[in-house]
């Protein structure tokens, strides 16, 4: 299942569409969790920039399906992508998708400033 962001940011000044604001309140609930946020930095900062559940079990202190679990639904919300090797998955973040969402959440201003440095 692919998420897609919206492209109009509820801060561009006209109102969002609903089924944009599906789409990113979907992604931002994937978020809006203190462990989802944690996996999604220690599979960032990690030495390939990706991560088993087995990596990831001991620095969150939670068990493996917990983590699968959490793991699952960062995918769903197309922040995390999955590579299977042989019985171990590897994780890795989507970076289109993490910097759409910050795009999206920036006012159109700040934007424009940023895009003409």
């Amino acid at each position: 299942m692919e998420t897609r962001t919206p492209a109009i940011s509820p801060l561009a000044g006209e109102p969002i569409k609903p089924a944009d604001a599906e789409r990113l309140a979907g992604v931002l609930k994937a978020f809006a969790d203190p462990a989802r946020l944690r996996l999604l930095s220690l599979i960032q900062s990690s030495p390939d920039g990706e991560a088993s559940v087995s990596d990831l079990t001991a620095p969150l202190g939670l068990s493996q399906p917990t983590v699968s679990h959490h793991l699952r639904i960062l995918t769903e919300a197309g922040l995390l992508e999955r590579d299977k090797r042989g019985v171990w998955a590897y994780y890795r973040l989507v970076p289109s998708a993490i910097a759409a969402i910050a795009d999206l959440l920036t006012p159109p201003r700040k934007r424009a400033a940023k895009r003409n440095r």
